[in-house]
């Protein structure tokens, strides 16, 4: 049976800069959006929530759906990755509470598109589809029957 990885990630933007999270990977410093994984108990849209939090420190709740990607990185993992969007009126100070996390950057789009950093090439695709997709509703991704609580989004 075919099992993806199933992640979130957050393209977050204020001010004309992207939030980026610099982890450690293999000894080289990576660039990614706050992302994860799914966890288990909790919808898409929890998640995202959750890993932008612990990865930069910033609470916000993902206002537009952006894009899945269905990928297969160089290792032959499989993705699903869920593309969300949060727009700030200002650039944040940030505190990762994910150890994993060395800091965060806000950064231009020019500086994230052009950089050898990047963890995937998602990361600069997400921001491709930032500056020119349209955003989708967030109701697009539902929790049918689902079991556990979802908190109010403004919460």
């Amino acid at each position: 049976m075919f099992k993806p990885h199933v992640t979130v990630a957050c393209v977050v933007q204020a001010e004309n800069h992207f939030l980026i999270v610099e982890e450690e990977i293999r000894g080289k410093a990576t660039w990614n959006q706050p992302a994860g994984h799914l966890e288990a108990n909790e919808t898409l849209i929890q998640a995202a929530r959750r890993e932008l939090w612990e990865e930069t420190g910033i609470s916000a709740a993902p206002q537009f759906f952006l894009r899945l990607h269905q990928w297969i990185a160089p290792d032959h993992t499989p993705f699903l990755r869920f593309c969300f969007t949060i727009d700030l009126p200002a650039r944040h100070p940030t505190t990762p509470h994910d150890s994993d996390i060395s800091c965060c950057h806000w950064l231009t789009a020019e500086e994230i598109l052009h950089s050898t950093q990047l963890r995937s090439p998602l990361v600069a695709e997400s921001i491709r589809c930032y500056q020119t997709s349209e955003r989708y509703p967030l109701s697009l991704l539902g929790a049918f029957n689902w079991p556990f609580e979802i908190p109010n989004a403004q919460d």
